[in-house]
């Protein structure tokens, strides 16, 4: 009968097995071990009685328990819609100043508008809202439509370019490639309209002047005469210093020359009334604290 090596320094026994030098170890499963796997084996022998466990040809074993998941699940969206049924019915008919003086209305709002923003809007607008280069800022002032509740609902509702039947129509016309000016005349109103909104340009008072002729003939009629715009058609202000696009000389460039038109989807089939009413506060919101 052959004698097993030991380990001189624990006095295990070695299962013969040697890597550069160290001997492996036939050491026993910790006892502690042995217990885990055991109450492991015993809760699934519990559970597989208490709860539904094991398939069967045309259905399953129910446990004694008789625990459902999908019925928990049923009942608990049930009464989630019915508690929000109460609030959103609230903000589909009442004013929204009315929703804002009411604190439990507005939590509501608080709570569900982000996710609604970053699920439809964020995706354009930015997770801030605050736009990028062809999206609108949603947290200043300068709204092409408007920043009252009632013509944010409307924009939400009908969108802008959209397939909506009442869409907000809105277009720059391409001035440079329809022919309508020439290059060196856009290069002029650039400078213009950049001294306008306060940016820096090298224009001489001859060469604004210019600029402000071509101006009135070419621009005045969508921007107004101040250059100021017009929220009825969506034309933007001029004079601040909100650029959808940009308010450098080869962007401002491209938008004379080659037109812009935006687009928005019509949100009315996807957002309910009282989704649309939850957007709007929360931009209203947002753009409350951005000017505090």
């Amino acid at each position: 009968m052959s004698v097993r090596e030991r380990d001189p320094l624990t006095g295990h026994e070695t299962t013969g097995h040697e890597w550069n030098g160290i001997t492996e170890l036939n050491t026993r499963v910790p006892r502690a071990i042995w217990w885990a796997v055991g109450i492991t084996h015993i809760w699934a022998l519990v559970y597989w009685v208490l709860m539904p466990a094991w398939p069967l040809v045309t259905t399953y074993t129910k446990g004694l328990l008789d625990y459902d998941d999908q019925e928990r699940v049923e009942r608990d969206v049930t009464e989630a819609n019915a508690e929000r049924a109460t609030w959103a019915q609230a903000l589909s008919t009442r004013a929204a100043d009315e929703i804002r003086n009411d604190a439990a209305l507005m939590e509501h709002v608080r709570r569900t508008a982000p996710s609604l923003f970053g699920d439809n809007c964020a995706a354009c607008h930015g997770s801030d809202a605050a736009g990028g280069p062809g999206f609108p800022n949603l947290v200043d002032d300068a709204w092409l439509w408007g920043g009252d509740a009632e013509t944010i609902m409307e924009t939400l509702r009908v969108g802008i370019n959209s397939p909506h039947p009442e869409t907000r129509f809105a277009q720059m016309l391409a001035f440079g490639e329809t022919g309508i000016l020439s290059r060196p005349q856009i290069r002029t109103v650039v400078d213009y309209v950049q001294s306008l909104s306060g940016l820096e340009t090298r224009a001489t008072p001859a060469r604004l002047s210019e600029g402000e002729a071509i101006f009135a003939e070419n621009c005045a009629s969508c921007h107004g005469d101040d250059a100021t715009g017009s929220q009825e058609i969506g034309a933007p202000n001029l004079t601040d210093d909100a650029w959808i696009y940009g308010g450098g000389d080869a962007v401002m460039f491209e938008t004379i020359n080659e037109g812009r038109q935006g687009w928005m989807p019509a949100w009315e089939e996807r957002l309910t009334i009282a989704d649309r009413m939850a957007l709007t506060l929360y931009l209203q919101d947002l753009g409350a604290e951005e000017r505090e």
